[in-house]
C-alpha cells in the first residue's frame, strides 16, 4: 500500500513538473516579437482595424489561463482598450481536442461609443465589400460562448463623452442561456445603481436598486413567430424611484415615479435587442417639479416667458417607445394653481415636440401651448391658432383657437 501511495506521489509530482514546463515553453513561445506580431497582423486583418497587444502569457496561479494585456484597437476617433484579458478554459475539453472557454475576465476596459460604433460600421463594409452574409447557427449546434463572464472596472463613454463605470458577473447555462447575472455602477451616471436577475425555470426575475427606490419584474424568453427569431417580453414595477436618477446628467424632472411597464423586443441577433425594443408605460409622479418650463408664467405672458419652473402635486400619463423615440401621451398634471393635459413626443436627438392645454385657477382656461426645444432646454409657446384667436381680439383663448385654425393659411401651422 506504501508502495504504491509513493507511486502515485511521484505521478503526480511529475504531472505538476510536466504542466509547468509546458507553461514555461508557453510563456517563451507567446512572449516572441514574432509570434505578437503574427496575431496582431492576422486579427487587424479580419477586424478591419490596426490592433497592438502587450504581453501574452499563460498563467498558472491562482486558476491556469491565457492572458493578453494591453489590447489597443485603434478605431477612429476613439480608440477601444483592455488592460487584460484573460481566457480559462475547461481543461478536460482541451484534452479531447476541444476549445471551450470555461471563464473570460475582462479587466479595466474604456470603450468609447465613437469607437464601437467605428469598428462596427468598418467590419459591415469588410463583409458588404465581400458579399458575405452571416452564416445562421447550424440547428442543434450551441454557441461557443464562455460558461461564465466578469467585467472588471469596464467604462462606456456615450456620444457626449460622458463616462459610466461598472463591474459585472454573469453566468451561462449550457445551452447558452443567461443562468444569473449582477452588476454595479461604480462611477460615473446611475452611480450606485446595481441589479441582478437569476433564472426560474422558464422566467428571469429582475431586480434593480436605483434613485433609492427599486425596479422589479420578470422577463420571458421564446421563440418569435419567423423562423430565426427571438421574442423577449417582460413586465416591471417601478417603486419610489427618483425620476432624476433615471435621466442623469439631465434633470428635466424631479419626484417620485411609481409606473408599471411592459416590453417586447423580438430580434434575431442580440445586438439588436435595444434597437427593436418597444415598451408601454402607466406612470405617477408625485411632488413632482418640472425644470426649464413655467407653465403659469408662460400662459400669463402669451407665451415669451423662458425658463423656471413649474410645481406639480402628480404628473401622471403613458410613455410608449421604439427603440430611442419616446411618446408621452394622455399626460394630467395637477397642482394648487394650475391642471395641464397634453401630448409630447422625445425624439432620438433629444428634441421636443407636441402640445399641452393649461388651465389656470384664476385665469385662462384651455390656453394652448406648443413645445419644443430640447431635454435639457424645454420650450413652451403659444400655438399659431391660439396667436391668432388673440389677434382678432376673442373672447377667449380656447374660441381664439378655433378662429385660428380658420386662419392657418395666413398664420401658418
Amino acid at each position: 500500500m506504501v508502495k504504491w501511495l509513493k507511486w502515485l506521489a511521484a505521478a503526480g509530482v511529475l504531472g505538476v513538473l510536466l504542466l509547468a514546463g509546458v507553461a514555461v515553453a508557453l510563456q517563451h513561445w507567446l512572449r516572441t516579437e514574432d509570434f505578437r506580431a503574427r496575431v496582431e497582423k492576422e486579427a487587424a486583418a479580419a477586424l478591419g482595424v490596426p490592433l497592438k497587444l502587450g504581453r501574452l502569457s499563460v498563467d498558472l496561479f491562482p486558476v491556469p489561463a491565457v492572458a493578453v494585456d494591453q489590447v489597443r484597437l485603434q478605431t477612429k476617433p476613439s480608440a477601444l482598450s483592455v488592460e487584460r484579458v484573460e481566457a480559462r478554459p475547461r481543461w478536460a475539453a482541451l484534452l479531447m481536442g476541444r476549445l471551450e472557454i470555461k471563464t473570460l475576465v475582462v479587466r479595466q476596459a474604456v470603450l468609447p461609443q465613437t469607437g464601437i460604433a467605428a469598428l462596427t460600421a468598418v467590419m459591415q463594409k469588410k463583409d458588404k465589400d465581400k458579399g458575405k452574409k452571416p452564416e445562421p447557427a447550424a440547428p442543434g449546434k450551441p454557441l461557443v460562448l464562455p460558461q461564465s463572464v466578469l467585467l472588471d472596472n469596464i467604462t462606456w463613454i456615450d456620444e457626449k463623452g460622458q463616462p459610466i463605470t461598472i463591474d459585472a458577473k454573469a453566468d451561462l447555462t449550457d445551452d447558452g442561456l443567461l443562468d444569473s447575472a449582477s452588476f454595479k455602477v461604480v462611477a460615473g451616471r446611475f452611480e450606485g445603481t446595481h441589479g441582478e436577475i437569476k433564472q426560474e425555470g422558464k422566467e428571469w426575475p429582475v431586480e434593480i436598486a436605483i434613485g433609492g427606490g427599486h425596479v422589479k419584474g420578470k422577463l420571458q424568453l421564446q421563440p418569435g413567430k419567423a423562423a430565426g427569431l427571438q421574442l423577449l417580453t417582460g413586465q416591471l414595477t417601478t417603486e419610489n424611484v427618483e425620476v432624476s436618477a433615471l435621466t442623469a446628467p439631465s434633470k428635466p424632472l424631479t419626484g417620485k415615479l411609481q409606473a408599471q411597464t411592459t416590453l417586447r423586443s423580438e430580434y434575431k441577433d442580440p445586438g439588436q435587442i435595444v434597437d427593436v425594443l418597444q415598451t408601454s408605460t402607466h406612470f405617477t409622479v408625485r411632488n413632482a417639479e418640472l425644470q426649464g418650463i413655467d407653465l403659469a408664467r408662460a400662459v400669463q405672458t402669451v407665451g415669451l416667458s423662458r425658463g423656471g419652473s413649474t410645481r406639480l402635486d402628480t404628473l401622471a400619463g403613458q410613455v410608449n417607445t421604439q427603440g430611442k423615440t419616446v411618446h408621452l401621451t394622455n399626460l394630467v398634471a395637477t397642482s394648487g394653481s394650475l391642471s395641464a393635459t397634453g401630448n409630447v413626443t422625445l425624439a432620438a436627438n433629444k428634441s421636443l415636440s407636441g402640445r399641452v392645454a393649461v388651465d389656470l385657477a384664476h385665469g385662462a382656461l384651455g390656453v394652448p401651448l406648443a413645445v419644443g426645444g430640447t431635454l435639457d432646454e424645454p420650450s413652451v409657446t403659444l400655438t399659431s391658432a391660439a396667436l391668432a384667436g388673440s389677434a382678432v381680439g376673442a373672447a377667449t383663448t380656447s374660441i381664439g383657437d378655433k378662429i385660428g385654425n380658420g386662419l392657418r393659411g395666413l398664420f401658418g401651422k
